[in-house]
């Protein structure tokens, strides 16, 4: 688009941005028409995030499920290490404050002998 005079290329804007759906339109404009770029090149797909041993989140999961039988556990404990392994990846505040009181709770437990 660079080729294009500024007064082109707002033309060709403004022919994008009539072609769209009325709900579009709103939605652009909330964000504001001037700082929209109907030509910006697509972004790259989003990295595959990964911890710090280079597993991704589904690949954590199976791992640590794989290491308990299927009757130790429950659709809703699937579901918490789930949300702890997305969140620990994620680097997430919530689930990082989690794990630490939970690494905490299990020395606490052990330091008192209170773990069989």
């Amino acid at each position: 688009m660079s080729e294009l005079s500024p007064e082109e290329v707002e033309m060709r804007k403004r022919a994008v941005f009539d072609s769209m759906s009325p709900r579009r339109q709103e939605h652009i404009l909330k964000k504001g028409y001037d700082k929209w770029d109907p030509f910006e090149e697509p972004k790259d797909p989003i990295e595959i995030r990964r911890d710090k041993t280079k597993r991704t989140t589904q690949m954590l999961v199976r791992e640590f499920l794989q290491s308990r039988s299927s009757d130790e556990y429950s659709n809703s404990y699937g579901r918490g290490v789930l949300e702890m392994a997305l969140g620990i990846v994620n680097e997430d505040d919530y689930f990082q404050g989690m794990y630490e009181f939970s690494c905490w709770y299990k020395d606490l437990l052990k330091k008192e002998g209170k773990t069989s």
